[in-house]
């Protein structure tokens, strides 16, 4: 059983399981501030200029509700199809990736720029030696092609 632990706690305080679990807590409040932003502000706003009532409130009604009888009869309840509740939840879904999308693509420009290293020195002009020498080195191909 200490073997167990001991693996354990050497997974649990990895860099990366730490960083995964903020992660998540971070995730988890961004996601409710963009559940937040699409059920309080944006649907609102697309519902008046809809003109309906809300998109919660969209539904296709398969078989309608039967309200308790005073005979005694049980309540039937209504089967509907709620897209109004799908259509936000893809709105949902799209602010959110997209959200992320910028997050990533702004923090690997700034992971590219700590990255890029000093631009290299221009290679030095040859020496006298070694323009003289390729000079003679042609010289001799030249004659040799003769």
């Amino acid at each position: 059983m200490g073997k167990f632990l001991a693996d354990f706690k050497e997974f649990a305080l990895k860099g990366n399981v730490i960083d995964m679990a903020v992660g998540v807590i971070v995730g988890g409040a961004f996601g409710k501030i963009v559940s937040s932003l699409v059920n309080d502000i944006i649907m609102p706003v697309i519902s008046l200029v809809t003109g309906g009532s809300g998109y919660e409130n969209l539904k296709y009604v398969i078989k309608n509700g039967v309200p308790a009888g005073a005979d005694g009869t049980a309540a039937v309840e209504e089967v509907a199809i709620h897209y109004g509740t799908f259509i936000m939840n893809i709105v949902d879904f799209f602010i959110i990736a997209l959200s992320i999308f910028v997050a990533i693509r702004i923090a690997m420009k700034l992971k590219k720029k700590e990255e890029e290293p000093a631009p290299a020195p221009a290679p030095e002009p040859p020496s006298k030696e070694e323009v003289l020498l390729t000079e003679i080195r042609d010289i001799l191909k030249n004659q040799n092609t003769k």
